[in-house]
């Protein structure tokens, strides 16, 4: 009996000593993921724009870190030429490598007939674009490790004012299913994430709203997101999370 209890159990992966980068990890999702990370001994590497966003990231982390978990991280926006470059040098120039990447910063960007066409290439290049070189960045130095892309629902449930970011993110879901091929034989795994209406630090609603959201299971928060992501970190290495669509439950319920 004890060997059946055994093999039904199968051990998880330990997060204890891997090197993360987390871009957006300043704020919202990404900060849940690398606070949560750190609290099982990861060392994390968090980008974001704002400066007080990343003190106030690398407090968190900090005092949640556990077992040599920590983090830190710098300020920089990715839709910039060369800074996703940037990240993953200072990450492996701090950290002696990276064994995950999450990539997961984006910014909320109008429909298209309400944005200039400014806005519309900066949100390709930040929500999209970004993506596509942290995969090529992290690829160049991940060894039998994970590489995770933060989707979104707004890819199949589609609105009238969501045709830049639901284009963008159904780009994101295919890239990630393509990725996952190109280099499953180099023991990077590649998953892919997909968040329904997350309590956010973007979007209309007051914090007062969203909080009665989360409530009444009309919205999620950004640490049950964190605990999907760290679901699909710990799996035996001879599996994959190939995607995870993590709803509200009223949503599931319709």
């Amino acid at each position: 009996m004890a060997d059946i209890v055994t093999r039904a159990h199968t051990p998880v992966t330990p997060l204890k000593g891997r090197r993360a980068v987390i871009t957006g990890g300043t704020t919202g999702i990404g900060r849940a993921i690398a606070v949560l990370l750190a609290s099982e001994g990861a060392r994390v590497f968090v980008c974001g724009r704002d400066p007080q966003h990343l003190q106030d990231a690398l407090a968190a982390i900090g005092e949640a870190g556990r077992d040599g978990g920590g983090g830190e991280g710098i300020s920089i926006d990715l839709a910039e030429p060369g800074a996703t470059k940037q990240v993953f040098d200072e990450a492996e120039r701090r950290m002696g490598g990276v064994d995950i990447a999450v990539l997961n910063a984006a910014v909320a960007v109008e429909g298209l007939t309400d944005v200039s066409e400014d806005e519309l290439r900066y949100a390709i290049a930040a929500d999209f674009t970004a993506y596509m070189l942290g995969a090529f960045e992290a690829s160049r130095r991940i060894r039998d490790g994970d590489i995770v892309l933060t989707g979104s629902m707004s890819a199949h449930i589609l609105g009238p004012s969501s045709t830049v970011y639901a284009g963008i993110k159904a780009g994101v879901a295919g890239f990630a299913e393509a990725l996952r091929k190109e280099l499953g034989d180099k023991g990077i795994r590649v998953a892919l994430v997909e968040p329904g209406k997350t309590k956010a630090d973007f979007g209309d609603a007051s914090d007062e709203e969203q909080k009665e959201k989360v409530a009444r299971a009309e919205t999620i928060r950004a640490e049950d997101i964190a605990v999907g992501v760290h679901y699909m970190l710990t799996q035996p290495r001879r599996t994959v999370v190939q995607q995870l669509v993590i709803v509200p439950r009223a949503l599931g319920e319709e």
